[in-house]
């Protein structure tokens, strides 16, 4: 993101104290413009995610980023069910996404996406991915619902549609956090 503030201002800004964990894309563009100094403007906020993806590739490939021990087993042992569906409620930005997806390999697991549009707001995303599930399986009850995340914000998105959350302290919250 530093990349696409510089393009925008021309300058490099420290964002390392912003803490945007499980926080959407609107609202992480919207933080980083006001410690600029910008207004968090539609137009300004849409200008920094143009930035933003033309940079993510380079970004990815320098961050340290991997997938969880076992997350392929049972996403492959998942796609094969036909009692289930797997996608994914991000709040990144479909294009962003979609390119995070990929660049770790896990894009075909997920055909379907709820992503972030132009709200601060997860449980938003979360009613959209409410939708698709139920245009491919029907109504669903909650118990047939869940939401995996690692942080504070995917438990509660998944607890404002009634899915069961299943929270994973990988790292970045204690167990703890995730329980509140």
């Amino acid at each position: 993101m530093e990349a696409a503030i510089a393009d925008l201002i021309g300058d490099r800004t420290d964002l390392s104290a912003l803490n945007m964990a499980g926080l959407t894309d609107w609202d992480i563009c919207s933080r980083i413009l006001e410690k600029c100094n910008l207004e968090p403007t539609a137009e300004n906020i849409e200008q920094l995610e143009k930035l933003y993806i033309k940079h993510l590739p380079e970004m990815l490939l320098r961050c340290r980023g991997y997938v969880l021990a076992g997350v392929r087993e049972i996403l492959e042992n998942l796609q094969q069910r036909t009692d289930v569906l797997s996608l994914v409620l991000t709040g990144n930005m479909e294009a962003g996404g979609r390119a995070k997806l990929a660049h770790y390999g896990l894009d075909s697991y997920f055909p379907l996406g709820a992503f972030s549009r132009r709200s601060r707001e997860r449980v938003e995303i979360a009613q959209r991915a409410m939708i698709l599930a139920e245009q491919q399986l029907g109504k669903l009850t909650p118990d047939r619902l869940y939401v995996i995340g690692d942080t504070p914000h995917d438990v509660r998105c998944g607890q404002a549609i009634g899915a069961r959350a299943i929270a994973i302290a990988s790292g970045h919250h204690r167990a703890e956090e995730l329980r509140a």
